[in-house]
């Protein structure tokens, strides 16, 4: 599928947009021949016994250009795109599902309220500072 919607060499837009124009002018011909014996003007029925095969012709053409329109916007997907070679690493984020702001486990939430903590003597370690912070120096003194 890949290979489908960004193949090495596409055809060029003037050959898609040409065949396009030459199946919608086919499309639009072939609709034509086949109402134009239902209307009134070429066969001796009226328009209210006309109406139901020329509205049905009229969808089915309608519906077949518009398939056929995203058929062509499909073969035209790899000009849209411009020169991208696939899928840069990029494109797709991923999150591992531990971390999720949307888990629903109070003690796995990573951004749930504050939970109690244990003070044991064990859990609390000695500190790694061992002098103080030197005061921050003015903005205008370099």
């Amino acid at each position: 599928m890949r290979q489908f919607l960004f193949p090495r060499r596409p055809l060029s837009r003037g050959v898609l947009l040409f065949s396009h124009l030459v199946l919608q002018l086919g499309l639009l011909a072939g609709a034509a021949l086949w109402l134009l014996p239902l209307t009134p003007w070429a066969s001796a029925i009226g328009w209210d016994q006309a109406w139901p095969d020329l509205a049905l012709g009229a969808g089915l053409w309608l519906a077949a250009t518009l398939v056929l329109r995203l058929l062509l916007e499909l073969c035209l997907l790899p000009h849209h795109l411009g020169s991208r070679a696939g899928f840069a690493p990029g494109d797709v984020v991923t999150r591992s599902f531990e971390r999720r702001p949307a888990v629903h486990d109070d003690q796995a939430a990573w951004t749930s309220e504050a939970r109690p903590l244990e003070t044991e003597p064990s859990v609390l370690g000695n500190a790694r500072v061992t002098r103080p912070a030197e005061p921050l120096k003015p903005q205008g003194s370099l």
